[in-house]
């Protein structure tokens, strides 16, 4: 038998091609739905729910795992309980400081829904998740989000779907430098009374998210299913008896208030036996299911608009046969009734004090008809019992009758897998589900990508995380002036490179305003440098480097040099130079290699021995000139200032003694020959400051009037150049 290979992800190189999936809640299990993806330094949480089993601390997903800070953006798929109860707590409780998204139904239901949960939560002060004034202050901070429109949040595209279920439920298409992932939270895929089921997006994800709560079990038709409810519900009624159905106050409860509503308006027999509907939260909310008739499906909006063109103007969400109990204070209990209770669990609340109530009387029945989470009574009692214990700890006899219908709006497993086909992900992630139903829906969609290398399923546990590699090419548009022209190969496109977010574009300099939103700005550079030499040296070095030095004249008439069209030079003072350019990178490095010629020209050995040389114009008598012999005559003095009486003159330069060694100093070529190397080092270092002491840059002003008259005089040499060739 072979054995079975484990599921290895290959990691990249860089580690910003990673994403990484955690659940920091319902990972192989149906409660405190939380999950949190981190793709390029962007982190995205989804949905903050709490775990219908336990209550106070212990109802949270594992939220000291992971820190709730990096997180920019929070979704939340739709207002029940496991998925949005401790928002309140992240927001206000924790340092969370992301911003929060859900539909605009969500959010309308949203604060009644927690309120009731914090007045009904059975846990002391000590493990009160958090209090009134934390749900209103969280509420403010929630931005909505209408179906079918984009929002990008620091480089996240966020995109909300249809996902039925209930009312204002949303997948989300996410999608974080081109990776693209599907979060289905809770959907349904079957058409009802009033719900639109949820769509197929119309892009392809890389990533799809997706709940596996019924496993690879089948629902009942829903026809069947509701004939099955309204026969039972007549049945018990017919004996007598007393129907209860445990609902969520708000959901699928909406659905079962239609049906019951439908099938009372055909049967005039039963309109003697009253329908409650026990919850003061759905009361108040069912204004909510009122106003938003237009986010329902086709169903319920022509009824609505039927009723408005007959006058009755009758909103489908007001009831005639059906009444709210506000208490059970108000509740006649006598003869046979319905009773829609919340919570849906059987925790506590009036559907558990009428479970216990009734529970004794074989007359009477309990419908269960959504999802049972492990723990609870409704999964409890679905095992029928003989007894069952009481909130106050007393067991009582169970002899009613129980029976579990499957309205919950999730897909079952054949639906579910026809969607994921047809999302048509290469990693599928299964969250929300317990072991046993997750693990039979992997198997079975492994078995249908069997021999299928590029998709992935995945089913990871709370707080294990989940790697990704996603390699993606780097793409940049060309936009504005530079795309009026097709590119050809060969030719080097040239222009500044724009990346926004994720996205990156290369435009013209002249069009960063129009498409990028940027401001231009040219700086020019100035640089001060203090320089002693004289305009011949300076000319020397510069053109020893860079070629031709083109000469100018300045505004003030003073000559200044232009150093390959992108350096000037000019003498603002005496002993002065100041060094000007437009900053770019280019500019910059030709700056720096000036700037550097110009504080070595004076100490460079060239530079004697070009002042050793004649110049070829002719100088006025005005001239500050120093001549060879003078120079020469300066260098002697400093050395025999530093050296004393040691020093003699040869005719080469000079010999110096120091004790018993000598150092014989060549002026011609400033070369110091000597056997002991300490002296001629000591030597060598004083001839080199005598040079630079005694070249001065000779009141550079002062040869202003020489320099405009010789670039004149190239400037006539350069047209009868031009004369000769024409």
């Amino acid at each position: 038998m072979s054995k079975r290979k484990a599921e290895t992800v290959e990691i990249p190189v860089d580690p910003s091609d990673v994403l990484e999936f955690t659940n920091l809640g319902a990972g192989n299990e149906v409660g405190r739905s939380c999950h949190i993806i981190q793709f390029k330094d962007k982190t995205v949480m989804l949905d903050a729910g709490v775990h219908p089993a336990y209550t106070g601390l212990a109802a949270l997903p594992f939220y000291d795992e992971f820190d709730l800070s990096t997180v920019d953006v929070l979704l939340i798929s739709h207002f029940h309980l496991d998925h949005a109860a401790s928002l309140p707590y992240v927001m206000q409780k924790t340092n969370f400081r992301g911003r929060v998204f859900m539909t605009h139904p969500t959010k309308a239901i949203y604060k009644w829904l927690l309120s009731d949960f914090v007045r009904v939560s059975n846990v002391g002060p000590d493990d009160q998740l958090y209090e009134e004034k934390d749900l209103l202050a969280s509420y403010e901070k929630i931005e909505t989000i209408d179906y079918h429109s984009t929002v990008i949040v620091d480089g996240i595209k966020i995109t909300p779907y249809h996902a039925g279920h209930v009312l204002g439920a949303a997948m989300f298409f996410i999608e974080i430098a081109g990776v693209k992932i599907l979060f289905t939270g809770d959907y349904s895929r079957e058409e009802d009374r009033h719900l639109n089921v949820a769509e197929v997006p119309p892009e392809k994800p890389d990533i799809m998210i997706t709940e596996s709560t019924y496993g690879t079990a089948a629902h009942q038709p829903r026809e069947e299913k509701e004939n099955r409810l309204t026969h039972l519900i007549h049945s018990t009624l017919r004996r007598g008896g007393r129907a209860l159905l445990p609902v969520f106050a708000l959901g699928r409860a909406q659905e079962l208030l239609l049906i019951l509503e439908e099938y009372w308006t055909n049967h005039p027999e039963l309109h003697s036996v009253p329908i409650y509907y026990a919850s003061s939260l759905a009361r108040k909310c069912m204004a909510v299911y009122q106003t938003y008739i237009n986010m329902m499906n086709d169903n319920i909006r022509r009824k609505f608009r039927e009723g408005q063109e007959k006058g009755e103007g009758r909103n489908p969400f007001i009831f005639k046969h059906i009444q709210s109990l506000r208490s059970l204070e108000r509740f006649e209990d006598v003869g046979p009734c319905v009773m829609l209770a919340s919570p849906g669990m059987l925790q506590n609340g009036v559907s558990r004090e009428l479970l216990e109530r009734w529970c004794p009387d074989p007359r009477n029945s309990l419908l269960v008809t959504g999802y049972s989470v492990e723990g609870t009574m409704a999964k409890h009692i679905l095992n029928e019992p003989p007894e069952i214990q009481s909130l106050s700890g007393q067991a009582l006899p169970r002899r009613m009758q129980v029976e579990e219908l499957s309205f919950a709006a999730h897909v079952d497993g054949r639906q579910n897998q026809e969607f994921i086909h047809a999302i048509g992900a290469r990693h599928i992630i299964l969250v929300h589900g317990e072991q046993n139903n997750m693990g039979r829906l992997k198997s079975n969609l492994m078995s249908h990508y069997k021999g299928n290398d590029q998709v992935k399923i995945y089913n990871p546990r709370n707080c294990e995380p989940l790697q990704l590699p996603f390699r993606s090419d780097k793409i940049a548009k060309t936009i504005g002036s530079l795309a009026t022209k097709p590119p050809a190969n060969g030719v080097i496109l040239s222009g500044v490179l724009v990346q926004k977010d994720f996205g990156m574009s290369v435009m013209a300099a002249e069009d960063l305003r129009e498409f990028s939103g940027l401001v231009t700005s040219i700086v020019v550079e100035k640089q001060r440098v203090r320089f002693g030499a004289g305009v011949s040296l300076l000319v020397f070095h510069l053109e020893q480097m860079f070629g031709a030095v083109r000469k100018e004249l300045d505004e003030e008439k003073r000559p200044m040099f232009k150093v390959m069209d992108t350096v000037t030079i000019r003498c603002v003072e005496e002993y002065e130079l100041e060094i000007e350019w437009v900053g770019n990178v280019m500019n910059d490095s030709i700056a720096d290699a000036v700037l550097a010629i110009l504080l070595g020209v004076e100490s460079s050995p060239a530079s004697v021995k070009l002042t050793n040389q004649s110049c070829s114009h002719s100088h006025s008598p005005s001239h500050a000139h120093v001549t060879p012999a003078l120079r020469l005559e300066r260098i002697l003095m400093f050395l025999e200032a530093q050296f004393g009486g040691g020093l003699t003159s040869t005719d080469a330069g000079c010999d110096i003694m120091v004790d018993d060694h000598k150092a014989s100093v060549d002026l011609e070529t400033l070369e110091v020959e000597c056997g002991f190397e300490p002296l001629r080092s000591r030597v060598r270092a004083v001839l080199e400051r005598a040079v630079g002491t005694v070249a001065p840059f000779a009141r550079f002003a002062e040869e202003s009037d020489g320099d405009e008259e010789e670039v004149k005089q190239e400037e006539e040499e350069v047209k009868e150049e031009e004369g000769d060739t024409g």
